[in-house]
């Protein structure tokens, strides 16, 4: 009893200790050292609820002053006690953050890629990019691989920081700090290499099959949108819940046929068609869309407008891969065309492929504001772009270079009819009707070839 400060009597103590009913309580109360006692600042309601609960313990009907001291110091007891918790060491693990990444860094390759997303050596040179662009820079806690480990993680599994910050060892919000910081760096490095390579000329992946050379020699990529989860507070939910009733965003990309994205514009809400959203994204030049060089165009579905520098199918005709497996092959020069557009569009489809299954992120979108969320979307795209430049052999790319996704052609027509800016002024009807005579001559000599 004589290191408690200030003294009390005995009979205080054994009471203070009898209205803790839990022995771990009891415990804390008589093993807590001095140094750890506060003085407490609670309020009148609060010491007025403290005394209602003490009203079987302590005889409050006793007027004498002796009584109410040791009632109030009880008081103090009681509440030194609540607000104490012993300080455990949370993060004990031996294997700490760096450690981690260097025990993937050096063993097998495919548990980096399990883990990051990526083959150490594309990890490693995106750590070095982002140090030579000065986007990143180590630190005396945490080194620019470690930040970039801890990003990779929660955006390859989606999982939550609390789960990152146990993984890496690190403090709740220091995980928070270098997820922000990275994502930042992301975004930056993104707006070098989520552009176009090749503007002129014909791609190779066109000019080297004859099911689409020389139809198509003046396509320099395609364009789509995709559904991506969101997380949207209460009162702006039925705005972002899509055709199946999940929330999410809609998100307009451009990709060229070495399945790289070239333009990325997320955060529009699910319920948006994809003919709004590709007129906003071409109407406001702040977005800096990479329109087609004169001659060239992108391919797209039906359910965007003709437009002069836009190749969309015939409309009334078979489109689909799986509808031309499932009954046999084209009919006519229109759904002759059509196959062929829809095959070659497919990258997109693959691109997309390929995003969600390395980034889980993008499937089971945590609660980040919804502001910060078409950042995280755009970001992954990015690491997608550097991904396909830095590593030849990465799995998930072979995978789907030779896969025929489903292609769901919804048709979405109407949207805004808002005022979109000088640059819609290749979408007028008469531009919009010289993309159709080329497309109907493009289909002509196509099945003109194929019968010769």
């Amino acid at each position: 009893m004589s290191e408690l400060d200030p003294p009390i009597s005995s009979t205080t103590y054994l009471k203070a200790v009898q209205t803790f009913k839990e022995d771990w309580w009891r415990i804390v109360f008589a093993t807590m050292p001095p140094e750890h006692r506060v003085e407490c600042k609670g309020g009148g309601n609060f010491w007025a609820n403290i005394l209602m609960d003490l009203d079987n313990i302590l005889d409050t009907d006793s007027d004498s002053s002796d009584e109410e001291t040791e009632m109030r110091e009880m008081l103090d007891l009681i509440v030194i006690v609540m607000n104490y918790r012993p300080r455990e060491p949370q993060r004990t693990s031996i294997l700490t953050g760096a450690a981690y990444i260097n025990e993937q860094l050096e063993g097998n390759p495919a548990n980096c890629h399990d883990m990051f997303r990526m083959y150490k050596g594309a990890f490693r040179s995106l750590c070095a990019r982002l140090r030579e662009l000065n986007y990143a820079e180590d630190t005396k806690l945490v080194t620019v691989e470690e930040a970039v480990g801890i990003t990779l993680f929660i955006l390859g599994h989606g999982v939550g920081m609390r789960v990152a910050a146990d993984r890496f060892q690190h403090s709740l919000e220091t995980v928070q700090r270098k997820f922000r910081q990275t994502i930042r760096a992301f975004s930056k490095l993104g707006k070098h290499i989520i552009r176009p390579t090749q503007t002129i000329g014909v791609h190779p992946f066109v000019s080297n099959s004859s099911k689409y050379y020389p139809w198509f020699k003046h396509a320099i990529g395609t364009i789509d949108g995709t559904h991506i989860k969101a997380h949207a507070p209460t009162s702006r939910q039925t705005a972002f819940r899509g055709r199946k009733s999940i929330i999410t965003q809609n998100v307009m990309c451009c990709c060229d046929f070495d399945m790289k994205f070239t333009f990325v514009y997320a955060g529009w809400e699910g319920t948006a068609n994809d003919s709004r959203v590709f007129l906003n994204a071409l109407g406001n030049v702040k977005n800096k869309f990479p329109w087609a060089p004169e001659s060239h165009y992108y391919l797209m579905d039906s359910g965007y407008p003709q437009a002069k520098g836009f190749m969309r199918p015939f409309r009334g005709e078979r489109y689909h891969l799986e509808e031309f497996r499932a009954t046999g092959t084209p009919r006519g020069y229109k759904e002759l065309f059509n196959h062929r557009h829809s095959s070659l569009r497919n990258v997109i489809k693959r691109c997309f492929g390929v995003l969600k299954a390395r980034f889980k992120i993008l499937i089971v979108m945590a609660s980040y504001k919804t502001s910060k969320q078409p950042t995280i979307v755009t970001d992954c795209c990015a690491v997608h772009n550097f991904i396909r430049m830095a590593a030849d052999d990465d799995h998930l790319f072979t995978h789907w270079e030779n896969e025929d996704v489903r292609t769901d052609d919804y048709e979405s027509v109407g949207g805004s009819s808002s005022r979109h800016g000088r640059n819609l002024q290749n979408l007028s009807d008469s531009v919009g009707h010289e993309m159709a005579v080329l497309r109907e001559s493009i289909a002509q000599l196509m099945w003109q070839h194929r019968n010769d």
